[in-house]
This record gives structure tokens, sequence and C-alpha cells, in this order.
């Protein structure tokens, strides 16, 4: 480990204050390695096992909704969809999309009936860098939108740069950048911080602001937390109570108030709280996953996704909020098509040691 540390500083010209320099950060790296430090992940997914997984955020939909799927090809992966929904969610009623996935490239394109694109183009520069782009292009003026992710991820730590409809065509540089790193300091706690810089228009002034987060991982449980700029806090905690069953809490608060203009504070002003709690759980069965959720504001939730047929998939939404007297229910069916052929090369896949596509 220490030959090739020192092949990678073997530009650096022989001097006493550079020789200092690399026995420094060749003594500094040694030390980090022995710690054995795992990777923390990214800041955007500081929250992943209660944000992602368990709660009903990324699951939840109302009204019909059928999905067909036909798969071409695993290694590369090529597949096509066409997704039909009847609900008043603003879910379009037909789209169209294509994905591709090889070791270095993930290309994802989807068309709906509104001729609203949207495309993913992701590339692996190797095992340790991957940069993101997301497009959206709507009829329509000022309907465009373009999200350009840089990741590198190192044996400790994840550094990551991402860029929101950045421009230089109005005379200087506009867009939202955000910044991020997250780095292990012990086996189980990493801290991290991100920063964000945003300019809408060349006249007008930019704004910052600085968040911090820090993660612990126990052997059974994760806790994270937020804090945010203007004020805002953001709690979570994961626990596998069983093999099959876990559960997490997530809790967001905001001081409005106590960010800069805000008139509260220490100079006085009052500071309003808000904030919801939200608490979920999900089982895994053999061929079904069920998740449930209630939250402060008075919504309970659920979701079920039942495999019937090796190609048949179930999944039943329904959610009641009970302040508002309101009530949502959906139901959806997936088929997916896919030959003998397929299914050998997926268990070859399964098996070989390639990695997956930079999704």
């Amino acid at each position: 480990m220490t030959d090739e540390k020192e092949s990678a500083l073997g530009f650096l010209p022989e001097n006493a204050v550079l020789s200092l320099l690399r026995d420094t950060y060749l003594a500094f790296s040694d030390r980090r390695d022995s710690l054995g430090l795992p990777n923390p992940g990214t800041v955007d997914n500081i929250a992943r096992e209660v944000q992602k997984e368990v709660l009903l955020n990324n699951y939840a939909f109302s009204g019909l909704r059928a999905d067909l799927t036909k798969a071409f090809s695993v290694t590369p992966l090529f597949q096509v969809s066409h997704s039909f929904s009847m609900s008043a969610g603003g879910i379009p009623p037909y789209a169209f999309a294509v994905l591709y996935g090889s070791p270095k490239v993930f290309l994802q394109g989807n068309l709906d009936n509104d001729l609203s694109l949207s495309a993913r183009a992701n590339y692996r520069w190797n095992s340790s860098f991957v940069t993101k782009t997301n497009t959206s292009i709507a009829p329509g003026s000022g309907q465009a939108m373009i999200q350009i992710d840089n990741d590198y991820t190192g044996k400790d730590f994840t550094a990551s740069l991402k860029s929101m409809n950045p421009s230089i065509l109005e005379g200087g540089l506009t867009g939202i950048f955000v910044a991020s790193y997250l780095q292990a300091v012990t086996p189980k706690l990493a801290l991290g911080l991100e920063a964000v810089w945003q300019r809408t228009a060349v006249d007008t002034g930019p704004e910052t602001a600085v968040s911090y987060c820090a993660k612990y991982k126990g052997s059974d449980w994760t806790a994270s937390a937020q804090l945010q700029a203007q004020g805002a806090v953001n709690t979570s905690y994961w626990r596998r109570l069983t093999e099959k069953v876990d559960a997490g809490v997530d809790l967001n608060l905001q001081f409005i108030g106590m960010g800069r203009g805000g008139g509260g504070g220490l100079m006085g002003g009052s500071v309003r709280r808000e904030g919801t709690t939200a608490l979920g759980a999900r089982y895994n069965f053999t061929t079904s996953t069920f998740r449930a959720q209630m939250d402060s504001s008075g919504k309970l939730g659920c979701l079920l996704e039942k495999r019937v047929a090796p190609p048949v998939t179930l999944t039943f939404a329904g959610e009641i909020d009970h302040f508002k007297q309101e009530s949502k229910i959906g139901l959806a069916v997936s088929l997916e098509s896919a030959g003998e052929e397929l299914l050998e090369q997926q268990e070859k896949a399964g098996s070989s040691n390639a990695l997956p596509p930079p999704f």
C-alpha cells in the first residue's frame, strides 16, 4: 500500500519541503488505513434506511396503474416498458421508457403522452468516480431542467458536487450548486457538511447556505441528524426488529424566523416552530412486502406489494387523512416478460463479480 502511494507522488521533485509533505501525507494515509473505517455513503442518503426504504414517500400513489416491461438482455441490461395510469395525482396517462445499463454506462429515457421527455445518463469513470446527469424537457417555455452530479467514493469518505441548471449565457454564472462531504471518523460514526450556492439571475446577488449532518450506525440500528440552514432540523432512527421486520421514525422541525432576515433569534421577535413526525414499519415476506406509516399530521397509510406469479406483481396503496377527512386508494399491476435465456443470463450475472450499472 505504501509503495502505491509513493508511486502516486513520484512526480513531485525532490526537495526538503516536498519530502516533508510527502512523508506527512503517507503517514496520515497509513494511519487512516489502519483504522479500517468503512465508506459512510452520501449526504443525500444519510437517512436512506428510513426515508427511502421504510416510509411511503417513494411508493405511495392513488388511482389505477399498469406497467408492462419487456426485457431483451441482462448483460448488458436492456428493457422497454409501457405505463398506463388513471389518477388525479399528476401522473401522465401513458409513458414509454427505455433502459440500458452496463458496468460503465446507464441510460434511461421516458416520454409521456404530453411529449414531456426525461432522461438520465450516468457514466462510471472508474470504480470510485461516477458522473450522473438528469434532464427533463416539457412543452412550453421555461420547462427545461438539467442536473449534473459528480460523486467520488473513497475508502472512508464520499464527496459530491451537484449543479442544477448551470449557465454562463447571461454574462455570469447562474444556477444552483451543492457540494457535500461525508467522512467516517470511527467505524460507527460519520460526520459531514453540505454547502449550497445559488443565483437565479445575474442582476441578483448569490445566496449561500451550509448544513451539517451526522450518522451513527450500530449493530442493528442507525441514527442520523441534519442541521440545515434557516433553522431546520431533521433526525431519523431506524432499527431492525427481526430478520424480516424493520421500523423507523423521521422527525422534521422548522424554526421559521431564525434565518437571516427572519426577524427572530437573539435580537428579539417571534420564532414560529413547525414540525412533522412519521413512524413506519416494513414487513418482508417470501413473495410480498408490506409497509405501514402514520404521521403527526393525521395521515395513516399502507402499501402491499405481492408477487402472485413470477411475471406478475400486484400493488395496493391506501391513505386516510383524519384531519382533512380525505382518503386515497391505489391499485397497480406490473407484468414483466423475459425468456428462459434471460433468466439464465440473470443467474450468471448474479454469480459474477462484475460491477452493476451506475444507477
